[in-house]
């Protein structure tokens, strides 16, 4: 390709992803190709030349697109928003133009220092702990974050002596604690740092899904007992069943007391405290270690890009750093080389979206978008409780709200199913003490009030099927 047809392919495509954007709910939601469809219908031999740019659009407008869900769809309820704007995805495309690497300051000198600049800017917008300030880094997803705060909690506790003797000589074992309503990222975090998950506490909630700091404390107790030694507490600041809030305060003690590291994981709820009135959800946040929330889930920020925090950084670069030869710069000492913030050696420009979504928003635009999310769930959830067939799962939080019909599972579970079938609108579920809930998660930046509306006439009709009405 050379760079005449470079512009015009660029332009060509620039062009249709805005009119995506712009069109994207005339699509059915869910994709319905049926599994090993796409790759059946691109299958073909290994080209021994190189073919048109018209080519291959031509395959990916007729064999990729029926197999995309439309995440960006302002009729998309599913799991959690995956926002994405054009200042992000300029940025993003912007950061492949250039190609950078920068796993060393020396590498990429602007990379490093915007990402630590525009972290700190994320600290003010959130409010949060003056300590983060300039202990941020860019992880790609908040399981990463958890895994690096659980490495580095596990060193503490061997008083780091783990990476160069092994867990087996180190002699100790290990405990760790989370909800039974935490992200199973925590789970598979306990099995990769090597701690097992037969060492994994799962802390009992209460009838809101938030941890019962006493059985907490219990359990640590039972564990010293027992001669474990609890390293590692994991507290959520929104669920992903139902977005419920883990009390941070009384948690933040517990782990204090027993010199435990506390971890917070703000995955997608940690956007919403850019707006005053829901801070109360950060109560205690300042007794934490680490942090970490996704832009890249509520903050028109498109995937991936989650900003991790640390008190005193030193401890996780302890934990991660190793120096060959040819990763020696002479400016080591005097700058942050962010390889040894995170388990990848290589790493994208990510700040770049970040700087430009922050930049054409400013702080009243993203405010703007949380309050109508937030808005618009809760005149959801109020529809929900005027309409005797159905019930809330769970208290409605933020933009998400948890629903069931009040015939039970099966009922639910059909009503779910029609719903998906029918390529309107894609919603997902879960279960809430046993029972099967209904998740409607409003995100996109293009949902209106109008788009919610016509889910609800939607989910009422099929329910008088469901219900044989």
């Amino acid at each position: 390709m050379t760079a005449e047809e470079f512009r015009r392919a660029g332009h060509d495509l620039i062009d249709w992803i805005a009119q995506y954007l712009e069109e994207c709910e005339k699509y059915p939601v869910l994709s319905r190709v049926a599994p090993g469809e796409v790759r059946r219908s691109v299958e073909a031999p290994l080209p021994q030349h190189g073919e048109a740019w018209s080519a291959m659009w031509r395959d990916f407008d007729r064999h990729i697109m029926p197999g995309i869900t439309h995440w960006q769809s302002p009729n998309f309820y599913a799991y959690f928003p995956a926002n994405s704007s054009y200042p992000a995805i300029l940025g993003e495309l912007l950061s492949a133009g250039l190609g950078v690497n920068g796993m060393l300051w020396s590498c990429s000198p602007a990379m490093t220092e915007l990402e630590m600049f525009v972290l700190d800017w994320l600290v003010d917008l959130l409010a949060l702990p003056a300590h983060f300030k300039g202990a941020g880094v860019i992880q790609d997803t908040a399981s990463s974050a958890s895994l690096c705060a659980l490495l580095a909690a596990r060193e503490q506790a061997l008083e780091w002596r783990g990476n160069a003797i092994g867990l087996a000589s180190a002699g100790a074992r290990l405990t760790l604690y989370t909800s039974d309503q935490a992200h199973s990222s925590i789970e598979k975090a306990a099995m990769i740092a090597g701690l097992g998950r037969e060492n994994l506490r799962l802390v009992k909630s209460d009838d809101a899904g938030a941890i019962i700091p006493a059985h907490l404390a219990q359990l640590m107790n039972a564990d010293r007992a027992a001669g474990c030694t609890p390293c590692f507490v994991s507290a959520t600041m929104g669920t992903t069943s139902s977005l419920a809030m883990d009390p941070l305060r009384p948690i933040g003690e517990i782990a204090a007391a027993e010199r435990v590291w506390l971890h917070v994981d703000g995955a997608m709820a940690g956007t919403a405290l850019a707006c005053p009135e829901f801070r109360d959800i950060a109560d205690g946040l300042e007794l934490a270690d680490s942090f970490c929330v996704n832009p890249h889930k509520w903050m028109l920020t498109n995937f991936d890009l989650d900003a991790f925090y640390v008190r005193e950084p030193q401890r996780l670069v302890r934990t991660l750093s190793i120096l060959p030869e040819y990763l020696r710069a002479a400016q080591s000492d005097e700058v942050i080389n962010y390889r040894d913030w995170h388990i990848p050696l290589g790493r994208r420009f990510r700040a770049l979206k970040l700087w430009f979504v922050i930049r054409s928003y400013g702080v009243e635009g993203i405010r703007a978008h949380i309050r109508s999310h937030a808005h618009l769930a809760s005149q959801f959830a109020r529809w929900v409780q005027a309409d005797s067939r159905f019930e809330l799962a769970a208290p409605p939080r933020l933009n998400l709200v948890c629903f069931r019909l009040r015939a039970g599972d099966e009922a639910s579970e059909a009503l779910l199913r029609r719903l998906n079938e029918s390529g309107a609108i894609h919603l997902t579920h879960t279960r809430l003490q046993g029972r099967y809930a209904l998740r409607l998660c409003i995100g996109s930046p293009r949902t209106r009030e109008s788009h919610v509306s016509a889910a609800w006439s939607l989910i009422q009709r099929i329910a008088d099927v469901v219900l044989g009405r």
